[in-house]
């Protein structure tokens, strides 16, 4: 079911699994490893298409269950697809729903055939299946198309999580023998919880039946880190070097780091818009809540060292204030900030991996960002000692 070679790795790091990598898709090339921003309702929240462009952002991540939902699929067909109802001209991957089905529905039957759900939206009976998803999916028109998987809870035991393995690769079947969009991707799903022995399984099945790509899901459900990359350990050596890696709802620097270094080319996660819109700050050596009382009269930009838009021009102090009154502005230039750092981040790994110095690049991040924290973490606690 391949599409030709839409993936070529440029230069692999000699001292990990590491790779600089390069997908090609019907909206464009994206540089890998990348970080897709996600954009559930057909918009990535407070950022419009051309920020993300003057970002350099080439790939965002849409939701076939929200978007399904509301306005409809009929809705978005209308307007000629996905792209051009959200004015989007580079590449876009859609999930395929299921984890939406498995943790936002009010009440769900789990079935062979797919899944019935109430709507959390309306309270409306929905079915969500296989060939439902890829039918969603390919009216979108998106560039990349998830197969529909389900998504173990964090904890499970072997056997539920065994069964949840089974029904993922009888619904990858499904999903691979359906019609695509012209010029579309489908990638598979690795599932397993946290057992090895099922990850292996699933991963060999699901090369089997020859994806674009396949992801690694299942992880970022509330187990603890060590867990996170053990699943990358156990998915990742069972997957074609040839074809790109994507590590699904994983967005902390340290943790995208880490498996860039054990070969995972992609990542999403709400993370950088969601932390922005709650009041925090990333940096390239940690994050920081930019409403605490402590910048109240802070005259320095969010970071001193980035180059975005918020940072060249307002304070943190200025910032603060807008948080605090409820101004959409704030939100508006801490997402600005949080995606390009982000994105920074993102191409300084590439640019390690190209120049042969990705060990370096990796133990200095290590470095800083465990030192930043600690001098955050003091700030705060003085302040509340004050208060």
């Amino acid at each position: 079911m391949s599409t030709a070679c839409t993936f070529e790795v440029i230069t692999r790091d000699s001292t990990s699994g590491a790779r600089r990598g390069r997908l090609h898709t019907a909206h464009g090339v994206v540089e890998t490893p990348v970080f897709m921003p996600v954009g559930t309702q057909a918009t990535v929240k407070a950022m419009t298409p051309a920020e993300l462009e003057a970002q350099d952002c080439r790939i965002i991540l849409s939701n076939t269950y929200h978007l399904n939902s509301r306005p409809g699929i009929e809705v978005i067909e209308a307007c000629g697809g996905l792209h051009k109802f959200m004015g989007w001209d580079r590449a876009i991957l859609t999930d395929s729903g299921g984890y939406q089905v498995f943790s936002l529905a009010k009440l769900r039957r789990i079935t062979d055939e797919g899944v019935e759900f109430q709507s959390h939206f309306d309270g409306q009976k929905h079915f969500l299946g296989p060939k439902e998803a890829m039918a969603i999916q390919r009216g979108l028109g998106s560039d990349i198309a998830m197969v529909f998987d389900e998504c173990a809870p964090y904890p499970c035991d072997w056997d539920y999580a065994c069964k949840a393995v089974d029904r993922t690769l009888a619904w990858a079947a499904l999903c691979a023998c359906q019609p695509r969009a012209d010029g579309q991707l489908v990638f598979g799903i690795v599932q397993g919880s946290s057992f090895g022995d099922l990850r292996e399984r699933c991963a060999k099945e699901l090369v089997d039946m020859n994806f674009d790509g396949y992801a690694i899901g299942g992880v970022s459900v509330g187990e603890p880190e060590d867990l996170l990359l053990k699943g990358v350990d156990d998915s990742i050596d069972f997957l074609p070097g040839g074809k790109p890696r994507y590590l699904m709802g994983v967005g902390l620097f340290n943790q995208m780091l880490e498996a860039v270094a054990r070969g995972v080319d992609m990542f999403d996660c709400v993370i950088p818009t969601r932390f922005a819109r709650n009041g925090s700050a990333f940096t390239r050596k940690g994050r920081f809540p930019v409403k605490a009382g402590v910048y109240r009269e802070d005259t320095r930009p969010i970071d001193e060292e980035c180059a975005c838009y918020a940072c060249r021009k307002f304070s943190r102090a200025y910032i603060r204030h807008l948080l605090n009154v409820n101004e959409i502005l704030g939100v508006r230039l801490l997402t600005i900030h949080n995606l390009h750092v982000y994105e920074q981040f993102m191409q300084e790994m590439r640019t390690s991996i190209e120049n042969g110095v990705f060990g370096r690049f990796r133990e200095d991040f290590h470095a800083g960002h465990n030192r930043i924290e600690a001098e955050h973490l003091a700030s705060l606690n003085e302040l509340n000692n004050k208060e």
